[in-house]
């Protein structure tokens, strides 16, 4: 028999979020709870985050990403601007970003500013991928469409020779993206839907507003 999707339902018992003990910078809570997400052994990849853009025709987009830094600046994540992804991005910074760990019952939801990161941080970057992924970089024209896989796989070949026993270097198209937030609200699922919600917001980029939100 088919699950009624209406029936699933799931008790969050797993911790709390108050007010008074969250600190006044949310960057420090934003490594605390990555840290533990990091070292629970039931989460595979807790840099796993959601980006959704407004793409060219006005229609929101979510996909996931991978973090790949963060700091009291911001956080990174690397792309090819030419892609849709990167497009919307450029054209419309104002992105949101979502982390979400089922086994600690946690959200973390962001909304922020885009914008490049330096060419030297990105070459930084990308000289310490595997080559693999650096040719990777240089052979997929992302959100193009293409005839085949076979296109892929002859262009990694012909780039394979062309780069082989030298430096590949960064394509020009791809590199990091930096999203300065503006607002980052910490999620605890509590019981009967009394979910705990605290929200940071910037004043001036300087100090944090925080607040307590209705589940």
């Amino acid at each position: 028999m088919k699950p009624n999707l209406a029936d699933l339902r799931k008790s969050y018992e797993k911790g709390s979020l108050d007010i008074e003990a969250v600190g006044d910078n949310p960057f420090q809570l934003f490594k605390k709870w990555f840290q533990q997400a990091e070292e629970s052994d039931k989460i595979e990849e807790a840099n796993a985050m959601t980006l959704s853009t407004l793409g060219e025709k006005g229609y929101p987009k979510a996909r996931v990403v991978l973090l790949k830094g963060f700091s009291e600046e911001g956080f990174v994540f690397f792309t090819n601007y030419d892609s849709e992804k990167g497009r919307s991005l450029l054209m419309n910074p104002k992105v949101g970003l979502a982390f979400f760990w089922p086994p600690l019952e946690r959200q973390i939801i962001i909304k922020g500013n885009a914008e490049k990161l330096s060419p030297e941080k990105s070459d930084a970057y990308f000289n310490s991928r595997p080559r693999g992924s650096q040719l990777g970089a240089l052979v997929s024209p992302q959100s193009e469409v293409i005839p085949n896989r076979k296109f892929l796989e002859d262009r990694l070949k012909a780039l394979e020779e062309k780069y082989k026993n030298i430096p590949i270097p960064r394509p020009d198209n791809w590199g990091g993206i930096l999203i300065k937030p503006i607002q980052i609200e910490f999620w605890q699922g509590r019981p009967n839907r009394l979910h705990d919600r605290i929200l940071y917001q910037s004043i001036n980029h300087s100090s944090w507003k925080i607040e307590r939100l209705a589940p």
